[in-house]
């Protein structure tokens, strides 16, 4: 016997409807065969290939691909030279990767509040969190939409600061008409499965300074050079090589690269079709009692990466723990993004407390992350909509 939904009757759907799922066609599968049955899995063509069309798509001058978003961020911290004892400011309604990358380089995050209506960091906020050991911003344009670059450029180009874009979300999305990934002085990509586009894992930095572009790529193999003007010895022969400081290994394969090289192709019509969606989605949702919506900046053309709802728990007789059950028994299983930062237990240990951003820590409270992504079809959102309404109507006060 099916079992009830929470709410009564039957569950809106029979089969279950994820948050996030990629998409691959035959081009991708090709695109990587290819790659498989050629003499580079890894080094190749396909990189270099990779980084030059996200400048083209971007407006970047510089891009350089790595193993994950996580290192990306990573290894730009550490071309602006983020070190022991500086500090870098960030949002805390992220995932943590925007916080430890500072860690990472033996800095301090320091967590600057949120704009209550667009979930993004407040430039204001940054303002006052800036003291005379900040060395960078990590600003992260949250579920895809742009950051207010300029006030934030602004900010740092008047103390001096390094303006990291965690663009981790947000590739197909246009600030005042510009790409994101062009604008800040350096901005981190994500490839991540449910990201618009995806290698599997993956990331990339993109800038438009040559002297952080040459350290980026150092950083991301082993701090190790071939190029003759960065080499403090005479050549041996054609094999040498220098290490001229310590990087990683945060290489991405050819065969992630090919994968990715395909999904860009794609990319105008995922934009599209996810702009669609959460068009559905903020005519379905307004003005419906006991759910807000996250605020649109009239200066970001979105791609969303997340469509999220804000579960108000004075309007309903449930909470956001209960509307997520609630929905999953409908079988729309939907996610939370994020936990503040140093909510997590390693950021308490090293000092943080509840408190520090209290318009994020009530943000959190409410919001679900509910299905978003390429391959849903029109019958997909109509189930989640329904979903939506018929829990928040269920549980109205």
């Amino acid at each position: 016997m099916e079992k009830p939904a929470v709410c009564g009757g039957k569950p809106v759907r029979e089969t279950k409807i994820f948050y996030g799922h990629q998409y691959i066609d035959e081009a991708d599968i090709e695109a990587v065969v290819r790659v498989m049955r050629s003499d580079y899995l890894t080094c190749g063509p396909q990189i270099a290939q990779l980084e030059e069309k996200l400048c083209q798509i971007t407006g970047a001058q510089y891009a350089v691909v790595c193993s994950n978003g996580t290192a990306a961020l990573h290894i730009a911290c550490l071309a602006a030279g983020v070190g022991e004892g500086d500090e870098v400011i960030t949002s805390p309604l992220t995932f943590a990767a925007s916080a430890n990358c500072a860690l990472y380089c033996g800095a301090k995050p320091v967590f600057a509040d949120v704009n209550g209506e667009t979930y993004n960091i407040d430039p204001t906020a940054v303002a006052a969190g800036i003291t005379s050991y900040t060395k960078a911003v990590v600003a992260v344009d949250f579920g895809g939409q742009s950051v207010e670059l300029d006030e934030l450029r602004s900010i740092c180009r008047e103390r001096g600061l390094v303006l990291i874009e965690d663009g981790a979300h947000v590739i197909g999305t246009r600030y005042k008409g510009k790409p994101n990934g062009s604008i800040a002085d350096m901005t981190t990509f994500s490839f991540h499965p449910v990201k618009t586009v995806t290698s599997g894992e993956g990331g990339a930095v993109l800038t438009n300074s040559k002297e952080y572009y040459q350290k980026l790529k150092l950083f991301r193999e082993h701090g190790i050079t071939r190029e003759a003007g960065l080499m403090q010895y005479p050549s041996h022969g054609n094999w040498y090589y220098e290490q001229i400081l310590l990087g990683m290994n945060y290489r991405m394969t050819d065969i992630q690269a090919a994968l990715l090289n395909s999904q860009l192709d794609k990319l105008p019509l995922f934009s599209e079709q996810r702009k669609a969606i959460a068009a559905r989605y903020d005519q379905a949702f307004t003005g419906l009692k006991g759910i807000r919506l996250q605020k649109e900046n009239p200066d970001s053309d979105t791609t969303r990466h997340l469509y999220m709802i804000r579960v108000l728990e004075e309007e309903l007789t449930i909470g956001r723990k209960e509307f997520f059950e609630a929905l999953t028994a409908e079988n729309i299983c939907g996610n939370v993004h994020y936990i503040p930062v140093y909510f997590h237990p390693y950021y308490e240990q090293l000092g943080y407390r509840k408190g520090l951003c209290p318009i994020a820590e009530k943000i959190y409270e409410g919001i679900i992350s509910i299905p978003l992504y390429y391959g849903m079809t029109d019958q997909d959102v109509d189930d989640v909509i329904r979903g939506v309404t018929k829990i928040a109507g269920y549980f109205e006060r």
